[in-house]
């Protein structure tokens, strides 16, 4: 009986915490897109895996154009919906997910990374005056301080004769 829980408590701790970001399609009409959202959380849950928290896709320019062949036919978007969701699951799952991410239509691209559990991400600041760098006495308008060349060449001279 103890080993059985002791195998229970040692198979909890080999779950790890991964985020998978995927893009979906931007050919996908707007009222698919919730459908397709929970069917890859659906998918995880299949995998035994605890959502710890995810994102709703959302419409994004990309930073560069993706192709993806599509009926053996090459399409190129520059837009897509991004998501995320942050998981944990057993170390062994992870390569059937990405097998069935592959094999997911959907999905122009994803990419699945090996996170923490805390909340990770950053807040957004707000750059008020104290952020803002001083300005130099050029900047404000106030006059230079005045240039005396003989100091200059005596600095030259040190310098080159050292």
């Amino acid at each position: 009986m103890e080993t059985m829980a002791l195998k229970k408590d040692l198979n909890e701790t080999d779950a790890r915490v991964y985020e998978v970001g995927y893009l979906l399609l931007p050919t996908i009409p707007e009222e698919d897109i919730p459908r397709i959202y929970s069917g890859l959380k659906d998918l995880l849950e299949g995998l035994q895996a605890e959502i710890i928290s995810d994102e709703v896709p959302k419409l994004v320019s990309l930073a560069y154009t993706m192709n993806k062949s599509i009926l053996n036919v090459r399409h190129k978007f520059s837009t897509a919906y991004f998501s995320w969701t942050k998981f944990a699951v057993d170390a062994e799952e992870v390569l059937a997910l990405k097998k069935k991410l592959d094999l997911e239509p959907n999905i122009l691209r994803f990419l699945i990374t090996k996170t923490v559990r805390e909340n990770t991400l950053a807040a957004k600041r707000f750059a008020g005056r104290d952020r803002i760098r001083p300005r130099s006495r050029a900047e404000e308008g106030a006059p230079p301080a005045p240039i005396n060349k003989e100091e200059i060449d005596k600095e030259i001279d040190a310098m080159v004769a050292a």
